[in-house]
């Protein structure tokens, strides 16, 4: 009888361990509410949502905070990107504040690049599927070639974190508006275009 009890007490324990682990496993794709839907809010928009703007003396209010609390001298926006619509290209102009942009799937974080891989002044990262990103190597002219940082995507939707920090409290301004100057636009998709022949 004590043996049966202790197999079924060990089946029990089992059970509910394997249901517990499947159960924080899904929540991430089950929720409504995550950081991937949150930043859906963010497609139609050609600049990055403000997710953390940096208290300023003219809006002492920071906007809602739903990445991890960053460091309270980094002004945070996002962009979230459909591959579905055609690539997408977030671009910047560097300047006296440290940038850094950081390319989000569902799953974490899958690349990040800063300001020093800017090339005269200017940053643009492009983000693809693998039938883009072949297509768009096809298409590339051998005499100029793309100073586009490409970029692969596991997954056909995420988002694009744009971080500006600030050093002194009088930069807070400026790098509010350095995360609003960033372009989040969809590049045309030349998937279906047909490769130019080698001359």
């Amino acid at each position: 009888m004590n043996l049966r009890f202790a197999y079924a007490t060990a089946c029990g324990l089992v059970l509910a361990g394997l249901v517990h682990i499947a159960t924080v496993l899904a929540i991430p794709r089950l929720s409504e509410s995550d950081a991937l839907s949150r930043a859906g809010s963010s497609e139609s928009l050609d600049h990055p949502l403000p997710i953390y703007t940096l208290a300023t003396g003219e809006n002492p209010a920071p906007a809602e905070a739903w990445l991890p609390a960053p460091d309270p001298s980094v002004a945070v926006g996002v962009c979230a990107y459909d591959l579905d619509d055609g690539p997408t290209r977030v671009s910047a102009r560097t300047g006296p504040l440290a940038l850094s942009l950081a390319v989000h799937g569902r799953r974490g974080a899958f690349y990040a690049v800063t300001d020093q891989a800017a090339v005269r002044g200017a940053l643009d990262l492009v983000v693809l599927t693998r039938a883009q990103y072949d297509a768009a190597l096809a298409n590339d002219d051998e005499n100029e070639p793309s100073r586009d940082v490409r970029i692969v995507a596991p997954e056909r939707q995420g988002f694009v974190v744009v971080r500006v920090i600030a050093g002194l409290p009088s930069q807070r301004p400026s790098a509010n508006a350095a995360v609003q100057a960033v372009s989040c636009t969809i590049d045309s998709t030349d998937e279906d275009a047909p490769a130019r022949p080698n001359d």
